[in-house]
């Protein structure tokens, strides 16, 4: 009996509670905007609730002042860090263009 007791408890692993990443002071509002980029990906995306700890409401509060300052051009809809490569894109017209000077 005393076996089974010590099975069904569980270890008691200690572990550190995060802190929430907005604190009561914060205000979400489209133009803190150094509050809205902690909660947007390397790309722009919006991350998820899971991965920013916040709760429903902070975390529709934040999505409502992202898309804000995306429409109001504070934030980029994508942030894209590789610029299009002109290389390719030249190459494909260049052949068109000989084509056309041929006629």
């Amino acid at each position: 009996m005393h076996k089974f007791k010590r099975l069904l408890h569980k270890s008691k692993r200690s572990f550190r509670r995060r802190l929430p990443p907005i604190k009561s002071g914060d205000r979400i509002d489209y133009r803190n905007m150094s509050l809205i980029s902690r909660f947007i990906s390397e790309q722009g995306k919006i991350l998820s609730r899971r991965v920013n700890r916040l709760t429903l409401k902070q975390q529709r509060l934040i999505t409502i002042a992202i898309k804000q300052a995306r429409i109001l051009s504070l934030l980029p809809f994508l942030n894209n860090e590789k610029q299009f490569e002109r290389g390719e894109s030249t190459a494909r017209t260049a052949g068109l263009r000989t084509r056309n000077k041929m006629k």
